[in-house]
């Protein structure tokens, strides 16, 4: 029961996060956004929330991504992504 059980995961997860079908993701971006910061959903043309500081936009977008298992990528003021955060996993899914 237990091989089943694992086997019958292992299957949503690989479906979960490789099917041609997958719904819009949760990812959270936190972006330089005029004289601040901003938190905007993958995908998104409008921001989700406005930060003066960099810190306190990155705590938005952790509360949101943990609700929905996914991401949150943080970027540079000049350029490039600075780090990504992921919650995929914390739901209890190994």
């Amino acid at each position: 029961m237990k091989i089943v059980n694992i086997l019958w995961l292992n299957c949503e997860i690989i479906y979960k996060f490789c099917s041609p079908t997958r719904k819009r993701t949760w990812h959270q971006h936190v972006v330089p956004y005029e004289d601040g910061w901003a938190v905007r959903r993958q995908g998104n043309k409008r921001v989700t929330s406005k930060h003066r500081k960099q810190r306190t936009a990155i705590i938005k977008a952790k509360k949101m991504v943990k609700r929905y298992d996914a991401d949150v990528i943080i970027y540079r003021k000049i350029s490039g992504i600075l780090e990504r955060i992921s919650y995929a996993y914390e739901s209890g899914i190994p």
